[in-house]
């Protein structure tokens, strides 16, 4: 660690001399660039200088206890009790900020809910999800665009395919990526079984055009009319669009839109997302090993996360997280779980730090 912390130090010292050259004023950009890299080592290189003072007065107080003054001794005795939790702390708060960070988790994303076993049941607490996603976004003050929908007749949701906008969004929700369980007496259950359904979700960062060269001759695109429960133009002008990507075979279809423009640009920024996911999968399968270490591998055939209704518990299988405020959770209250599952990723990082 403290061989990576020399090597920032002597970069940070080369930044501020640059960062005083006339030439390097001149040009803007190149100054804003280097100002940035500069400013994102400000607190790592005062907590490196602020280390080593710590270290020297440990060393200097340490010289008092061989002293003939007992009451000196004493007061030696204290002050490296102190200067000793201070050094951990320091020493500590570099680790976490060594912490390589996710290059992803200031990108927006794309959200994924489909049902899974259980029918129609799966499909309201697909909705269930999305409202509680909805409202987490909300609370947390990004914004939701729905992209593409496909709404079941009792008003649940075989799928719902929406954009999460905001600050730093996919590092709130990166962790949702999964199966999730839920376990409830159905609306649809008039004997008041209880019925175990499974509903996927899929966290996707938003893919930008550089990230992602879909070439136009790799698609095949077809307009339909859209189906639905009414509009201006529902059944009556071909506004869907189905996208088919020929080298992958995915197929994406947008028809919520009113204009064939607006549906192909939705069903592109869902092909990008996905391509990326995809790209990025296939990276992580290389890295098997390192992949069995992280919380959540993504993989939705994961369980990850259990709603039993009859007991008012939600459980996070990964951390062994149980929580008891269902409703709560399901108004968008999701804070305590993904702050437990950041925590615990941080933790296994440090882990790695240190050996």
């Amino acid at each position: 660690m403290f061989a990576r912390l020399a090597e920032l130090e002597k970069k940070y010292d080369r930044l501020t001399e640059l960062l005083g050259q006339e030439d390097v004023i001149r040009n803007q950009p190149e100054f804003q660039k280097l100002a940035r890299e500069h400013s994102e080592l400000d607190q790592l290189i005062a907590l490196l200088r602020e280390y080593r003072r710590t270290d020297d007065e440990l060393a200097k107080t340490g010289t008092l206890l061989s002293g003939s003054d007992s009451d000196l001794r004493e007061m030696a005795r204290a002050e490296l009790k102190s200067l000793q939790d201070k050094k951990e702390s320091l020493e500590q708060a570099m680790k976490i900020m060594l912490i390589p960070k996710d290059p992803r988790d200031n990108r927006n994303i794309i959200m994924e809910i489909r049902a899974g076993a259980g029918g129609e049941e799966a499909a309201l607490f697909a909705g269930v999800l999305f409202r509680m996603y909805s409202r987490f976004s909300e609370l947390n003050g990004f914004k939701v665009d729905v992209l593409s929908t496909n709404v079941t007749g009792l008003g649940g949701m075989k799928e719902v395919i929406f954009e999460v906008k905001g600050d730093k969004v996919y590092s709130r929700f990166k962790f949702e990526s999964g199966v999730h369980r839920v376990q409830r007496v159905p609306t649809t259950e008039a004997s008041g079984r209880i019925h175990t359904s499974t509903v996927t979700v899929a966290v996707m960062p938003e893919a930008e055009e550089v990230d992602i060269v879909v070439n136009p001759q790799d698609l095949k695109i077809d307009t339909y009319r859209s189906g639905g429960a009414g509009g201006q133009n529902v059944n009556k002008l071909e506004t869907a669009i189905r996208i088919t990507h020929l080298p992958s075979g995915m197929v994406i279809c947008c028809q919520d839109e009113q204009s064939q423009i607006q549906n192909k640009q939705r069903a592109l920024k869902i092909l990008r997302a996905r391509l990326l996911e995809q790209k990025e999968a296939q990276h992580h399968a290389s890295m098997a090993r390192e992949k069995k270490k992280q919380v959540g591998t993504g993989e939705r055939c994961e369980k990850i996360r259990t709603y039993n209704f009859p007991q008012n518990r939600i459980t996070d299988h990964r951390i062994g997280l149980s929580v008891h405020n269902m409703q709560q959770v399901l108004d968008g209250a999701l804070e305590e779980i993904v702050s437990s599952l950041a925590t615990d990723e941080q933790g296994r990082k440090l882990a790695d730090i240190s050996e």
